[in-house]
């Protein structure tokens, strides 16, 4: 079985590979444009082995992509690659445009003129899996769930984007008989992510003793996925008979911003007393900053189709998995210092809309 990962350099992606791999469940071809969020170091424990090919390509690139699948010939393709940060989104939306939209348009007509010419056999097994996000539904009040029947209202520029390209792949689906899986995940965390995004700047901001800043009054709510069971969760979705379809994937972990920082806070006061090292008053680094324009206020995910019918459930608990984060960025400080390098991660971004 062969998988085309897009997106593979990424948070998400890497952890996709680095899963399928170490359970050898398929070969795989990683596609990546190795933006600034791409980092090849993510994928070092299985650079060399044979069933892994990387290709640095750019999924905007339509006949190159559509050469690679004709030559590659691949019996699913797992879609992550994007431009994924809501504050880049605000000050440059043509970029999430350009790779969100475009690039899946690229994959899904590649996909289409693969399958026209492969045999029925590949045509029967062939699924296009669209990684996507629950920021494409907008915003929820204090109660209630996304699910897959909840509309679409997309807030940012970012979830517009995704949202447009969820409603690609179910029209290349309808209008041309393109095997398609969709899956909406809430906020993923854990090792390999890129700084910028909440947990990881925190937990750098906090080990530096620079100010921790929270949009807002930090109550908006999110729901935290540990990126393990994500992936998990992506492998047995599309391995599953299951066809045209969406589910959603979430982590029963709401917690408001406020409370994801706190939590990393005591995890560095904890670590560093059972370390019989000084403890740092983490907690007081934090800051309310403005907050960022047409922030949703919270987002949670109801994962019980996943559930009912392909018994998935997360293995991490929003603890165990943030302490193993945690971990992981203490004793990986080089490996962000790269990550930044060039990166204007540190500077304050999505004030264009205010």
């Amino acid at each position: 079985m062969k998988v085309i990962v897009t997106g593979g350099a990424g948070f998400i992606g890497s952890a996709l590979i680095r899963y399928i791999l170490r359970n050898k469940q398929a070969s795989v071809v990683n596609l990546d444009k190795l933006t600034y969020a791409g980092n090849l170091e993510s994928l070092s424990e299985i650079e060399n082995n044979k069933f892994y090919k990387f290709l640095q390509v750019d999924i905007v690139d339509h006949s190159k992509i559509q050469e690679i699948f004709l030559r590659e010939k691949p019996d699913f393709v797992m879609h992550l690659a994007a431009e994924s940060h809501v504050d880049r989104s605000i000050d440059g939306p043509k970029t999430f445009l350009d790779t969100n939209i475009m690039g899946t348009y690229s994959l899904l007509e590649a996909s289409r003129v693969y399958l026209e010419t492969a045999d029925k056999n590949t045509r029967d097994k062939f699924c296009f899996l669209h990684i996507s996000t629950d920021e494409v539904f907008g915003s929820l009040d204090k109660v209630g769930l996304f699910d897959e029947a909840s509309n679409y209202s997309p807030n940012s520029p970012y979830s517009a984007s995704k949202a447009a390209s969820d409603h690609l792949v179910r029209s290349w689906g309808s209008t041309y008989n393109i095997p398609y899986l969709i899956t909406n995940c809430s906020n993923n965390f854990g090792p390999f992510q890129h700084p910028e995004k909440l947990v990881p700047t925190t937990i750098i901001n906090a080990i530096k003793g620079n100010n921790i800043n929270i949009y807002g009054t930090g109550k908006n709510i999110r729901d935290w996925l540990y990126v393990d069971d994500h992936v998990s969760a992506l492998w047995q979705i599309i391995n599953s008979n299951k066809r045209k379809e969406t589910f959603c994937i979430g982590g029963n972990n709401e917690k408001t911003n406020l409370q994801v920082v706190s939590e990393i806070c005591n995890t560095l006061n904890e670590i560093n007393k059972d370390n019989s090292q000084k403890t740092e008053n983490y907690l007081s680094l934090i800051k309310m900053v403005p907050d960022r324009p047409g922030h949703d206020m919270r987002y949670a995910i109801n994962s019980g189709k996943l559930f009912d019918t392909l018994n998935w459930e997360p293995s991490e608990s929003f603890n165990s998995g943030l302490k193993k984060t945690v971990c992981w960025y203490l004793d990986n400080q080089d490996w962000c210092e790269r990550a930044l390098s060039g990166s204007s991660t540190q500077i304050r971004l999505g004030l264009k809309g205010s």
